[in-house]
């Protein structure tokens, strides 16, 4: 099975100018706690909701995106198999992947859509177990 078989498409995203205000309103209106930012249809970076908590608190929530969002994103193509995203989950302890096509963001794989995948049950377990060991998110 593939990354796009199982993904969410419909992924909302940010420009890194968006003021935090925008962005947490965008989350808060979705019910998501990440958010991809996304410039020329480029994913360079992605904002969770503990980002906005802890990095935004710096800013008085007055900064933008690209003041507290993460760099150095991993993202997965849409032709990649399940448990090649588990894999980069566990090894980048990280728990929403978007996905990408031709470099371009098609969608955002979570480990929530791999737990749910019968065939992907083991490797999202894994994943999890990984990823909390050392939990930095």
């Amino acid at each position: 099975m593939k990354v796009r078989d199982v993904m969410s498409s419909n992924v909302e995203s940010c420009s890194n100018q968006d003021s935090l205000q925008a962005v947490a309103s965008k989350m808060e209106s979705l019910n998501v706690g990440a958010i991809p930012v996304v410039e020329n249809g480029q994913v360079v970076g992605m904002i969770t909701d503990r980002d906005l908590a802890l990095r935004g608190i710096g800013q008085n929530g007055n900064g933008h995106a690209s003041q507290v969002m993460s760099n150095n994103i991993v993202t997965i193509d849409a032709d990649a198999n399940l448990q090649e995203a588990s894999s980069l989950m566990a090894q980048h302890q990280i728990r929403r992947l978007p996905v990408v096509e031709n470099g371009s963001l098609v969608g955002m794989l979570s480990l929530g859509d791999l737990a749910v995948q019968d065939q992907s049950d083991e490797s999202a377990g894994e994943a999890l177990s990984q990823i909390s060991q050392n939990d930095v998110q």
